[in-house]
């Protein structure tokens, strides 16, 4: 069953998706070559806290028994590493790229989005992937209209209302 927001909750889930892009700023003015991911995670963690929400991702249990909670704010994936990359102290070097996940929780609603950030200069290679992605995001956006559905095979997952 779909439950349909009313402007109050649309309200409170735009207030945390800006402060989740605000975040996302704030940890991308920081990012070069010699920072670690836990640095920016401490940076992400501070100003969010800073700002009125908690971070979503924090102490967010596995679903498996024996298996710890996450422990970041943030998810960072550096290069090739697939996603929700657990923050650590191994320093970011020119030519990285490092995409940084971030979630808010604040007024009983959730803010999350990711970002792909470079590190200095990037090969070209990477810098094409990243401008295809972004055209294939846009795109999906365009046409997520009413009346539409995702769908791989048979799957419908969902359906725009």
């Amino acid at each position: 069953m779909i439950y349909l927001k009313t402007p109050q909750e649309i309200e409170l889930l735009r207030e945390n998706n800006i402060l989740v892009s605000r975040a996302l700023a704030e940890v991308g003015r920081h990012i070069k070559a010699g920072i670690t991911t836990k640095e920016l995670n401490d940076i992400a963690e501070k100003f969010i806290r800073d700002n009125g929400a908690i971070p979503t991702f924090k102490g967010f249990p596995h679903f498996e028994p024996g298996y710890p909670s996450f422990p970041g704010t943030l998810c960072t994936s550096v290069n090739d590493m697939v996603v929700h990359g657990i923050p650590n102290d191994i320093e970011l070097k020119d030519g990285d790229i490092v995409s940084v996940d971030c979630g808010t929780y604040m007024n009983g609603f959730c803010g999350d989005s990711a970002y792909t950030f470079c590190v200095g200069e990037v090969d070209s290679d990477v810098l094409k992937l990243l401008k295809v992605t972004k055209e294939a995001l846009y795109k999906g956006i365009e046409n997520a209209v009413v009346g539409t559905s995702l769908t791989v095979g048979s799957e419908n997952f969902y359906r725009v209302a």
